[in-house]
This record gives structure tokens, C-alpha cells and sequence, in this order.
């Protein structure tokens, strides 16, 4: 039953007032920022009953030149076209073209020299073209299936093939190409394959990526997606199957995207063995060629060559690394009804920490990830050592961490190489697998990586979950200067702060999207469909916000318009506390009653009132609780007891908390409430609070205990950038204890 009672309190004028400011244009709806659906794109976030995609089946014969450091190819793409316009021609995508002489990525380089620089990267940041490498593919030849030339025209890292007729839907076509490169020393030519030299053994590694002409993505939305490759945005790719023949020297070991279909004609009998045996171990990494092998190859200097053949079936990308220096562990990782390989290769010089910690890592990523979306779909998943790196690519990933010669390592070394090996290998997932477009939004699979490479430490390593992927770790590049700052819905090349943008502050939206708004039940689960929806599909930024909300009921328009359309960031203030509580004084009750002859909000404030108080000394403000006039029952029959409710909060105790938004970035409000006996409650109240006005709110919360103290945001879940101005009572001597260690850098 509802309690009907006048209530002479100047409180709500307050709320009234408030209401007039600005009305609530952070949470209209994102209407026409988003894509219309269709057909092939639903409103849903869901893939639609016309919705295709194209499919690019490649045949590879590659020869690794380990004497000249070149790579000599050919291959044969069969392309199959589902989209329902013809095509008049086709787009190739030519990466090695970056390192061109003609490539205009050191052209639109706008740095200035410093005076401390060491040579290398002098070298890779302001005279690339003095260093001694000749970049870029030399295509020999572009034929159809029966070997006629067909016209081409290369733009930079694009190449354009003409074709004899207009594609039509459901039809294949079939080219080949024969191309080769010289492969860059990795120390010298900063890019994601290549090759580091050892001195001490004179031998090389070789993490080949980005290698053969690739096939464009065309869709529903771009068309062809052909955006030149400057060297930061990453990759937009069709699926397709694989069958890769890789021929190496005889004493090389070759790891790549794949299972490796003639195992006997390059392993040994006891290596098939130790491979057997780790197919059947969950428990720990089985050796298959150990490093007393490795140094043995090492010193080998074989003229001999064998051909590693690797299949694989619906992956983007294909890649492949090849050393005499590799030692190689494995052991099987129990997904769902299958048991993937998880293996690492690694020299010597990685030793003992990659021994220890890489395979281990790889398997601990496939458990959480697939655990946060799909079951982990392919046979394997290769963590490979390489110097100062950290890349991705299906089924194989090149990461860094390397101890001291005496092979001790830091704690931060250690926390630095699982936190790459989760990272790489969980790109399987995004975007190897829900396969979003790179070139165009780095966020769909650096941002969405990050935060489930959070959810991977929290679990098995939670000593290393407290990064600049969370929201405590974002504060500082939240309040920095707007100018330095783009929103995350910005192209990959136009980014500033590009690990901040791309990879932390997407990761610190979810973990608030989870933790604060949507809670783990409700995001796991929207997190998830979106994943199931668009595995082995082309997402788009659209899909992934209509999913969210889709799958959970929550609208979240405010929440993507402020952390990903905007660079708003959060800083809530307590503005104002007021404490009142009932005064069953008689005098008072009648000064009320007469005044209530003005109307239910008559009466003149006490002085009192109007003072902003900066703590609770001063006590309680009265509320005086009249009876109900005969008027304002109107045609309800029933009567309530006024002495009866005036008697049931006279204990009470009432608290009117004015909020202010600062930092624009609208946000659920976490308060944290202290009472007098030392008792905590902790009361979340959802963003919506700020709908009618953006800027401040006032609310009043009824509490059976006195309160000693007033915090918003009490563990940082939300990334509020002034934590100073959360608390009631002020904390004078916390600000000033914080602007110390803002000026000292403390």
C-alpha cells in the first residue's frame, strides 16, 4: 500500500530546478551513426538471411633462400565469388610493397630529430632509404588457369588484375602468381616478419609474415577493401584453405599456420615419438626436440633441403617461421570434445624462461578464451620466440622475452612475455576467427584482444591483471589533453596515443561495461552470441553494438556515444550533502500547517537549510512532516495515519547528495556509504540517473543509521580521473597529498 503524505521539504525545489538544465543528448540514440539494416546486416547485430561472403583457397610452394635471405614463391588462388554484383576485376594486397622504394610510408613520417636517438632506430624513423635493403615484391608473373598472362597494375601495396570477363555470382576464378622478396633484418627495418642474425652461431630465424600477395576482402559495406597498407593499420582478409609447401634447409625446423601433413619425411622417429606423446599429455609440455638438439643443429650446416607441407582449412592469413636454432615443446589442451596442440618454439636464448612459461601460457589462453567465446576451433596454437616482438596470425604467433645470458630474468621481463604470449595467441580470436576489418577499425581486434587478455591474467596469472587495460590503469590517459586524443571510432592511421586508443581504452570500456553497468551474467552472455554470431565472418562496429544490446536487454547507446564516439572522460564530484531527519516537534508541525495554506511546497526555508555544509558537525536538518490536507486526497475514500508514518521515520535519517559531472562522460555512480559504527554498504545507481540533465543530479537517499563518511567510486571500477573530489566529508589533506605526487611524478 502506498503512503500518501505532504511533505513541506525544500529538498525537492531542488530536484525541480536541477531538471531544467540540459536535457539528456547523451542518451539519444545512435539513429543514423549506424549503418540501416538489411538484408545481410539485421537490426539485431545478427548476420542476415543474405548475408555472404567471398572465399580465397591459395596453393603455395615457398623456398626459403637461407644463403640470401630471399623468399621465392608461387601460388594459385581460387577465388569464389558470392556477392551479387559482378566483379570486372580483382584486388591483391601486396605488404612487402611498404618497404618499396616508392612506398609512402616514411613520406608521411612527421617526426622531428632528437639528439639522443641510438642508431638503429635513427635509422628505422629518419633514413630508411640509406639502410642497405632493397624492399618490396618482384612480381614475375600473373596468369590465369591456363597460363595466359593477365594485365595488372600495381598502385603502391595494392595490385589491381584484370579479368578476361565479369565475375558472376557463384562463379570461381583461378590465378597464379609468381613473386619473390628479399627478407629484412629485423633489427635494422622495423615491420612484423623478417629475420634476426646470431652472431655467436652465425645463424638466423626467420618469422615470415605478410609474405605472398593476399587477396583483398570484398563485402556487403566497403566493397573491396583496398586501403594502401601503411604500416600500422593491419589487415582486412577473405577465408580460405591452405595447402603450404615450405622448403628449408635440411636442418631447419619449420613451424607454421597448419597441421603438418608429412611428419615422418622431417622429423626423426624419436621426435614423431615425443609429437605422439605430447598429443596425449594435459598436464605439461612434452619436449620433441630438446635444447641439447637444437645446439646440436646449431652447428650444422646442411646443403641438403626438405619440403614441410602444411594444411590448413578456413583461416585468413597463413605464416611460418624456420631456424636450425628452434627448440620445440608441446602438449594437448582439452576444448570442448577436441584437444588442440598448444606448442612453442624457441632457442636457446630464450631458455630457461620459455621452456618454463610459453607453452603453459598458450594453453592457458585457449581454456579462457574459448571460454569468453567460441571453443577453440583449429589443431594447433604456436607461441614462436623472436627478439623485441609481438604479432599474430592463425594458428602461430612471433613473441619476445628473452633472459639474461645467465639466463635470469625480472619479474618484469616475466610479466612482460606471458602478458604478449596471451595477447598474440588470443588474436586467434579476434581477429583470426570473428574476423573484423584491421585496416579500418584497430579496436575490433586490439581492444576486443586486450580486455579478454584481462580476463586471462585475472585467472591464471592475477598478480599481472592491474594494467592500463583496466579502469584504473586508463585514468591517466583519460584526463589528459583532448587535443593528444581521438575517439576510438577513429581509422587506424589516424589514431594518437595508438596503444592507449586502440588496445587500453577499449579493454577499460568493457571491463566498466561488464563490472559497472551490464554486470558479468548479462555481458558474458551478449559477449559471447556476439562472438557465435560472427565467427569465421566479417563484423562490423554496428554488429558488435547491436549484438550487446540485443542479447541483454540493456540499452547501451549512452554508453557507446560516450566511450567510443567521444573523448569524454569520467570525473564525478560530490558537489553537496544535506542530512535531515523528521522533527515531530509540536510548534513546528503547526508553524507548517499555517504555512501550508500557500500550497504543499509554502513555508520559509530556516536558515539552516541554505548553508552548504562541508561535514556533518553541525548536525541534522529538521523536516517537518504536516498533516494531509482534505484537498489533496482528491476521490480516494481512505485515510492514512499522519502521526503513525511521522512516528515510523522518526529515526530516520535523510541525505540529499548533489553529484556534478565534470569530466562530460556520463556514468553508472558507485557510492560507498560509512556509517558511525563502522559498517560500509556499497549502493549502485544505474548512468540513466543522468538523463534529464548531464551535467548534475540530485537524489536523496534514506538511510536507518547515521553516516560518517560519503565516497563515490571507492575501488575505481568506472576510470573517474579525480578521485579528490569523491568524498563527503572533503579530504584536504588526500588532495594535497595527490598533487604532491601528480608535481613529483611519484
Amino acid at each position: 500500500m502506498k503512503k500518501i503524505l505532504l511533505i513541506t521539504v525544500t529538498f525537492f525545489t531542488s530536484q525541480m530546478v536541477i531538471a531544467q538544465g540540459e536535457y539528456g543528448a547523451k542518451f539519444e540514440q545512435l539513429g543514423t551513426q549506424l549503418p540501416t539494416p538489411n538484408t545481410y546486416r539485421t537490426g539485431s547485430g545478427a548476420p542476415g538471411p543474405d548475408y555472404w561472403q567471398q572465399q580465397a583457397d591459395y596453393h603455395i610452394n615457398v623456398e626459403l633462400d637461407d644463403e640470401n635471405q630471399r623468399i621465392i614463391g608461387s601460388e594459385t588462388i581460387t577465388y569464389t565469388h558470392r556477392a551479387p554484383e559482378p566483379l570486372d576485376y580483382l584486388w591483391v594486397q601486396l605488404d612487402q610493397n611498404v618497404r618499396a622504394s616508392n612506398s609512402d610510408s616514411p613520406k608521411i613520417k612527421t617526426l622531428s630529430i632528437r639528439n639522443d636517438s641510438i642508431p638503429t632506430k635513427f635509422f628505422q624513423t629518419y633514413v630508411l632509404d640509406d639502410v642497405d635493403y632493397e624492399g618490396g615484391y618482384q612480381i614475375k608473373s600473373v596468369k590465369d588457369h591456363a597460363g595466359k598472362n593477365l594485365p595488372y597494375v600495381i598502385n603502391k601495396t595494392m595490385m589491381r588484375v584484370e579479368i578476361p570477363a565479369p565475375l558472376k555470382t557463384g562463379e570461381q576464378f583461378v590465378l597464379s602468381i609468381d613473386w619473390s622478396y628479399n627478407i629484412y633484418d629485423r633489427m635494422m627495418v622495423d615491420g612484423r616478419g623478417g629475420y634476426e642474425y646470431f652472431p655467436e652461431d652465425g645463424n638466423y630465424a626467420y618469422t615470415i609474415a605478410q609474405w605472398f600477395p593476399r587477396m583483398c576482402v570484398y563485402d556487403d559495406v566497403n566493397g573491396w577493401q583496398n586501403k594502401q597498407f601503411l604500416g600500422r593499420g593491419e589487415f582486412a582478409l577473405p577465408f580460405g584453405h591452405y595447402v603450404v609447401n615450405i622448403t628449408a634447409p635440411a636442418d631447419h625446423v619449420v613451424g607454421a599456420t597448419g597441421e603438418l601433413q608429412n611428419p615422418q619425411a622431417v622429423l626423426t622417429k624419436e621426435q614423431l615419438a615425443r609429437l605422439d606423446k605430447a598429443k596425449k599429455n594435459y598436464d605439461k609440455p612434452v619436449i620433441i626436440i630438446s635444447q641439447k638438439d637444437a645446439e646440436a643443429n646449431e652447428k650444422s650446416r646442411s646443403k641438403e633441403k626438405k619440403t614441410w607441407i602444411y594444411h590448413a582449412d578456413n583461416v585468413r592469413d597463413f605464416a611460418f617461421a624456420s631456424s636450425r636454432k628452434y627448440i620445440w615443446d608441446a602438449m594437448a589442451v582439452k576444448i570442448g570434445d577436441k584437444s588442440p596442440l598448444a606448442m612453442s618454439y624457441y632457442p636457446k636464448e630464450g631458455n630457461p624462461l620459455w621452456e618454463k612459461e610459453s607453452t603453459i601460457a598458450v594453453a592457458n589462453t585457449l581454456k579462457t578464451y574459448s571460454k569468453f567465446t567460441i571453443d577453440y576451433p583449429y589443431p594447433v596454437a604456436i607461441s614462436v620466440h623472436a627478439a623485441n616482438q609481438g604479432m599474430e596470425y592463425p594458428m602461430i604467433c612471433f613473441n619476445y622475452g628473452r633472459p639474461k645470458p645467465d639466463g635470469t630474468y625480472s619479474d618484469h621481463l616475466r610479466r612482460g612475455m606471458i602478458g604478449v604470449i596471451i595477447h598474440e595467441v588470443g588474436h586467434n580470436f579476434f581477429p583470426m576467427i570473428i574476423n573484423s576489418d584491421e585496416r579500418q577499425w584497430t579496436w575490433m581486434d586490439e581492444g576486443l584482444n586486450t580486455f579478454v587478455e584481462l580476463m586471462t591474467k585475472r585467472e591464471y596469472y592475477p598478480e599481472y591483471a592491474n594494467g592500463s587495460e583496466t579502469p584504473q590503469g586508463i585514468v591517466g590517459y583519460m584526463k589528459g589533453e583532448k587535443q593528444f586524443q581521438r575517439p576510438i571510432m577513429t581509422n587506424s592511421e589516424n589514431i594518437l596515443q595508438f596503444g592507449s586508443n586502440a588496445y587500453s581504452k577499449p579493454s577499460a570500456a568493457l571491463v566498466v561495461l561488464r563490472e559497472s553497468v551490464m554486470g558479468p551474467e548479462l555481458f558474458d552472455h551478449a559477449f559471447k552470441e556476439y562472438a557465435r554470431r560472427w565467427a569465421f565472418k566479417h563484423p562490423k562496429p554496428a554488429d558488435f553494438f547491436r549484438t550487446l544490446e540485443d542479447a541483454s536487454a540493456v540499452d547501451l547507446d549512452w554508453f557507446w556515444k560516450g566511450w567510443f564516439y567521444s573523448t569524454d572522460h569520467v570525473d564525478i564530484a560530490i558537489d553537496e550533502v544535506r542530512w535531515f531527519k523528521v522533527n515531530n516537534d509540536k510548534k513546528q508541525l503547526e508553524k507548517r500547517v499555517k504555512a501550508n495554506k500557500k500550497g504543499p511546497l509554502g513555508g520559509v526555508e530556516d536558515k539552516k537549510a541554505t548553508e552548504k555544509a562541508i561535514d556533518f558537525s553541525q548536525g541534522a536538518q529538521p523536516i517537518v512532516l504536516t498533516d494531509m490536507l482534505p484537498a489533496y486526497y482528491g476521490e480516494f475514500k481512505n485515510r492514512v495515519d499522519d502521526q503513525a508514518i511521522r512516528e515510523s521515520y522518526a529515526d530516520a535519517n535523510f541525505y540529499e547528495v548533489k553529484l556534478k559531472n565534470k569530466g562530460g562522460l556520463v556514468s553508472p555512480v558507485i557510492i560507498e556509504w560509512t556509517y558511525k559504527d563502522g559498517t560500509k554498504e556499497i549502493e549502485k545507481l544505474p548512468a540513466e540517473i543522468w538523463r534529464k540533465n548531464e551535467n548534475e543530479i540530485v537524489k536523496v537517499f534514506s538511510k536507518s543509521k547515521e553516516v560518517a563518511n560519503i565516497s563515490i567510486d571507492p575501488d575505481q571500477m568506472t576510470a573517474d580521473t579525480n578521485t579528490n573530489n569523491n568524498h563527503f566529508p572533503k579530504r584536504e589533506e588526500n588532495s594535497k597529498f595527490n598533487r604532491f605526487k601528480e608535481k613529483s611524478g611519484k
